[in-house]
Parts: C-alpha cells; structure tokens; sequence
C-alpha cells in the first residue's frame, strides 16, 4: 500500500489550517492510516487544533491497547478531542478552535472510515461516490429537502459544521465499513478546500485522468481549486487501490 497525498495553503488564506497524517506502515494494530484535519479558529488556533488532534490520535492509535478497529479508532478520537478543547479552555489565545476529521485504514479486501465535519472520504473508478456524509448545515438543509444538492455548494453557509473535534465534551463519530467493489481505483481522502472549488465530477476525471500518476493527479487537483477561487486550503490523500 503505497498513498500520495498533499497540501496547498490556497490563494486568499494566510496560513494553512489543515494537517494531514499518511502512513503505509502499520500504526498499533492498524495496518495503515490516513486522516486528514481541518482546523477552525483564530490565526493559529485552527492550525493548532488540527495538527494537535492528528497528533494525540496517532499517538492513542499506536498504543494499540483497544480490540477491535473501530474500538481502537473511538478511543483515539476521544483522546484527541479531550487534549484540544482542554487547550482551548486552558489558553485564551486558542479558545474556540476546533477542527473537522477524517481517518481511514486500508485492510486487503475493506476499508475502515471515520469522519466528524465536512472532510470528505470518496471512492473512485468509473464514478465518483462519496462515503462520509458531511456534518454541516447545509446538509442538514438538503436531507430535509429545503435546499437542493447542486445548489449546496455555493450556499453562503456552506462552510457551516455541525459536529468538530475539540468544542464539546463528547465527540460523535460516523464510522464506516466498505467493500470496494472491482470499479473502484482510488480512495480519496479531502478538506472542503477541494470540495467546495471543484465538482465531484470533475475531481474524478482529473484522477482518473493521471490514474498512473498520482503526484500529477495531486497537482491538477491543487491547480484547480486555486483556479477556481482558492478560497480554502486544500488538502488530499490518493490510496491507489490495484497496486502491484
């Protein structure tokens, strides 16, 4: 298992909030993993928290001390959560901080997925399909039917999570068990910097286009959320899923 991954700060912000974690090692009991985080606040507080929760997961996940995946992966997020809000509530200048979630392990015939907010993980072949589900008002909108998906997007609250690690007390997870089936070539892991410039069709395309070459794949993607805007940072894992 062999995963390419990257980070852009974008073209508006001025620094970079998101923290990605790649391992093709085993990590404790975890064959492999993968996460990236989104972090929210002030200037460095959502740099602080993202990088802070990656670490204290990881960290968590290599005691390797839970039975089962999921186990495992809950017990490293609620470690995670509890050191970034006590440090937000310890130090004023990271008070509020939070940050968006999300991890996967790559077993030979399943993959193990867990998300909190709007970081994205797809599976991709001949379509695009997106597992997580986001965390976000305007999701909230479009499953009660009051907002329509192609309109989500570019609804200005769209940015809007429901759910962050490092805010409350308690953090829910959704949690994930796939099968990829024969189709499906890549997993990608993403921040809504991606997302919310770059259609879902088209991020497909502009993998499968370099399917042989998923540094350039990276870099066509990063090239073209900041044509599109850049308004976010944008950050992606690809996990080639036939590999020699």
């Amino acid at each position: 298992m062999k995963a390419y991954y990257t980070t852009d700060k974008g073209k508006t912000r001025e620094i970079n909030q998101d923290y990605i974690y790649s391992s093709d090692e085993p990590v404790g009991s975890l064959p492999n993993l993968y996460i990236v985080a989104d972090g929210m606040g002030g200037y460095n507080a959502g740099d602080y928290a993202s990088r802070c929760s990656v670490e204290e997961f990881v960290a968590e996940a290599q005691r390797g001390e839970q039975p089962t995946v999921i186990s495992t992966m809950t017990e490293a997020l609620r470690v995670a959560n509890s050191t970034v809000l006590k440090q937000a509530t310890e130090n004023s200048e990271l008070s509020g901080m939070g940050t968006t979630f999300v991890a996967a392990t790559v077993f030979p015939d399943r993959v193990y997925v867990m998300n909190v907010g709007d970081s994205r993980l797809y599976l991709i072949g001949d379509k695009i399909r997106q597992v997580t589900v986001d965390h976000s008002y305007v999701e909230e909108m479009v499953r009660k039917g009051e907002l329509q998906r192609k309109d989500a997007r570019i609804h200005p609250k769209k940015n809007v999570i429901t759910r962050a690690v490092g805010v409350e007390n308690e953090v829910e997870a959704d949690f994930y068990e796939i099968e990829p089936d024969e189709d499906s070539c890549f997993i990608l892991l993403c921040s809504d910097g991606l997302t919310n410039m770059v259609e879902d069709e088209e991020i497909r395309n502009l993998i499968m286009n370099h399917e042989n070459e998923p540094e350039e794949a990276l870099r066509q993607l990063v090239k073209r959320a900041n044509e599109c805007g850049g308004k976010d940072n944008i950050s992606a894992i690809i996990i080639p899923m036939k590999q020699e």
